[in-house]
């Protein structure tokens, strides 16, 4: 009886402390608001209550438990949903954000499961607007496809991240197609370069996608507009980003150039550009940005975004915020827009609220 007491204790105290070394933490952002949309999906005006506008909607578990000798298994299950209605995100998947597992240490890091690419990484860094206000750069990258699954977030994958280095940091990563006998059908291979240091962000990126799909039943903010001439198909996808932030106290200076070629059906060269400055006004944030999307192989195939927005912090954790975009396209073009040379207009307010 004495033994079985001491074993039981001795059990309590290794479970104990094996618990003390794992930390799991819960947490996640509502972000909700009001928008006015006109010439995105059809030409008449329409006011909604939406969510994620600033920040996508989530909650989320992340985890980590040190194993000793620096090293240390992580996991992250990231939910989406839409707190307007309280239905999910991300094509109602349950973890449709993120969900991967993986081992960090003084080699860097290795996780499998549902991950960010390295061009959503990149364009997140340097764009002022960030992923969902009305003047984000996603939304119009590669003609829309920064907003598009596996461009932005790929399932089945495999990366790896070295260590910070004096500011440097590279980053490469697998998405397995799953084909039988086609080990590349449906697959994607990014690789990421940054550096960071003072005030100086430096973000570059390139991907190779197979297996992206088009069809002209798709519009752009919820998937892509097709390009003229490609018509309803499944392409490879080839992309290319490099950008800076500087920091100059006042001011920072947001810069960036991507390019991107379709190709399987045809050869579509899409490049873009990006302008954008953020800085500190009235105790907020005021952020701008222009962003322009040549289609170079469409006669007078050009678009252009305009952007301006503000954030007002009520605390470390809760904020207002309003943005709003006009996008203007060439006759060849309709980026954001219901029919090709019209115009698009958007406009946001809302709160957000991190815990």
């Amino acid at each position: 009886m004495k033994s079985s007491a001491i074993a039981i204790g001795m059990l309590a105290l290794t479970s104990g402390a094996a618990s003390a070394q794992t930390n799991v933490a819960l947490y996640g952002i509502v972000d909700l608001g009001v928008k006015y949309e006109k010439g995105l999906s059809t030409a008449g005006g329409t006011w909604a209550v939406a969510s994620g506008q600033q920040f996508g909607s989530r909650i989320g578990f992340r985890g980590t438990e040190d194993l000793g000798g620096g090293l240390a298994a992580d996991f992250l299950l990231e939910n989406g949903f839409n707190a307007d209605d309280g239905s999910l995100n991300n094509g109602g998947r349950l973890w449709g954000r993120q969900a991967w597992a993986g081992l960090r240490g003084g080699f860097g890091s290795l996780y499998l499961g549902r991950q960010y690419s390295a061009t959503y990484n990149a364009l997140n860094a340097i764009d002022p607007f960030g992923l969902n206000q009305a003047g984000d750069a996603q939304r119009v990258y590669g003609y829309g496809l920064g907003k598009v699954d596996p461009i932005s977030r790929s399932d089945n994958t495999v990366t790896y991240a070295t260590p910070i280095l004096n500011g440097f940091k590279a980053a490469l990563g697998h998405k397995f197609g799953e084909t039988a006998g086609a080990f590349n059908a449906g697959s994607s291979k990014f690789i990421g370069l940054s550096y960071v240091g003072g005030p100086l962000n430096i973000q570059a990126s390139y991907q190779n996608t197979d297996g992206v799909a088009l069809g002209a039943a798709t519009t752009q903010l919820g998937s892509i507009i097709v390009p003229a001439g490609l018509g309803a198909a499944t392409v490879t996808v080839k992309n290319a980003f490099m950008g800076g932030m500087y920091d100059f106290g006042l001011i920072k200076a947001h810069l960036g150039y991507g390019d991107t070629k379709l190709g399987a059906v045809g050869t579509t060269t899409i490049r873009n550009y990006l302008v954008g400055a953020s800085a500190p006004v009235a105790g907020g944030t005021a952020i701008a940005s222009w962003n322009r999307t040549n289609l170079r192989d469409i006669a007078a195939g050009a678009s252009n975004q305009y952007a301006f927005g503000y954030s007002y912090p009520l605390s470390k954790r809760t904020n207002l915020y309003t943005s709003a975009s006009y996008t203007r396209n060439d006759g060849g073009v309709r980026l954001s827009a219901a029919s090709n040379g019209d115009s698009a207009r958007e406009f946001q307010a809302g709160i957000r609220h991190v815990f």
